[in-house]
């Protein structure tokens, strides 16, 4: 090593021995003494290494104040340096809001995220409440967990979107808790029931919708009569566009009786079929309409489910003949790829139900069945193919079976 390197390990080294107290002072005492306490005092410094303040920088003191340098308690604990332990449920959001609600403090950590949270929440059913002294309602760390808070999409998150609806059911399923604001607490049974639940849920669907994306995210509310097409028409926009020019807007507006859920329910939505128009015990018009209301609902009800049942019993009887062909060996992509065609004009035929015009259900169904019509031509073809092949292989297997006793007989012939 040469005299110069020496001279530079040392210097290294001496600085590393002069920085020692300094860096030992500035431990944060916090975590030093929760550590050495019981499971419930200690499990916060734990959860805290995962924590997105923590990955941010974050440490104890930004949240509970004190002096976090200091290992007596009396002093890091002091009132006096702005020190305060767990927090009042009705001090929480403003809290937080210290930091959530400043733009330049917040472009620091992450400039994309909204800094109007506190005002959305105080917005909200929850908030307003909570304004009012209510400790019970939801808060920031009702949803966010302290000490332990991760991102949105963080799948162990409890806020991530498969998680969301288990979230909000800590409470909101909760019959006891729930009871003293007259609110039923069976919303995440029939969500989890729904359409929406099982394609969420079961099937892990991330887009399909949780509690949020009805009801908002800190600024939770339940949609009013009016507004419910607006919040579900911000997935099913076509649907609520039809809605909007079909005649039971007016009507609905005139009764204020809410539009999408009147006739698909509300958590426990479901997916209506052809089954539930027309005036048979599975209808759902007739809870309006009857056939001498002086209205065409019943009559319109009636034709369009005719002319769905009429695409979709062709296309069953298609989908049959050509699984009749394929099982005798015949090619039929072709068929099956227009057949795929015939499905989608299928769901777009119910989808214009919502104009409730079954003229314009009409033009979509007969649309779809000139395409099945050729795909039943080409279904039969393929089944007359099959047929001609077997006969031709029966015929030539006979003519072959002739020609070879035949030829045995003409040995034995000739060998005599």
């Amino acid at each position: 090593m040469s005299r110069l390197s020496r001279i530079a390990w040392l210097c290294a080294a001496m600085a590393a021995v002069l920085a020692a107290p300094t860096m030992l002072q500035a431990e944060d005492q916090c975590v030093a003494c929760h550590v050495e306490l019981d499971d419930e005092l200690a499990a916060p410094v734990e959860q805290f290494k995962t924590d997105v303040h923590s990955a941010a920088g974050l440490g104890c003191a930004d949240c509970h104040g004190g002096d976090p340098t200091s290992d007596d308690p009396d002093e890091s604990m002091d009132p006096k340096k702005g020190f305060h332990g767990k927090l009042d449920p009705l001090d929480v959001p403003k809290y937080c809001a210290r930091c959530h609600s400043d733009a330049m403090y917040m472009k620091q950590y992450n400039p994309g995220l909204p800094i109007d949270q506190y005002d959305k929440y105080r917005s909200s059913v929850h908030g307003e409440r909570n304004a009012k002294g209510d400790k019970k309602v939801a808060q920031c760390a009702s949803c966010h967990v302290p000490h332990d808070m991760k991102p949105a999409n963080d799948p162990t998150s409890g806020v991530y979107a498969l998680n969301i609806p288990g979230t909000c059911a800590r409470c909101h399923a909760d019959e006891e808790y729930m009871a003293p604001y007259g609110i039923r607490s069976d919303q995440y049974a029939r969500y989890e029931a729904s359409v929406h639940g099982q394609a969420l849920l079961v099937e892990h669907d991330l887009g399909a919708p949780a509690c949020n994306d009805c009801h908002g995210n800190h600024a939770a509310s339940p949609p009013m009569v009016g507004s419910i097409p607006n919040v579900c028409g911000n997935c099913h926009a076509f649907n609520a566009d039809l809605f909007a020019q079909s005649p039971h807007r007016a009507a609905f507006k005139e009764q204020d009786i809410p539009a999408c859920e009147t006739c698909h329910g509300v958590h426990d939505i479901t997916m209506l079929g052809t089954e539930n128009l027309g005036d048979g015990d599975q209808s759902i018009c007739l809870d309006c309409h009857s056939a001498d209301d002086g209205t065409r609902g019943i009559a319109t009800a009636v034709a369009m489910q005719g002319h769905l049942t009429r695409l979709e019993d062709g296309y069953h009887h298609a989908d049959s003949l050509l699984a009749v062909a394929e099982r005798k060996g015949m090619f039929v992509e072709e068929a099956r790829y227009n057949l795929k065609d015939v499905r989608q004009q299928t769901i777009q035929a119910h989808t214009l139900v919502h104009s409730f015009d079954d003229s314009v259900v009409q033009t979509k169904v007969d649309s779809g069945m000139l395409v099945l019509a050729g795909v039943t031509e080409a279904a039969h073809e393929k089944l007359a193919e099959s047929a001609f092949r077997r006969w031709g292989l029966l015929i030539s297997t006979l003519i072959i079976s002739f020609v070879a006793i035949l030829l045995y007989l003409k040995i034995r012939q000739l060998e005599s």
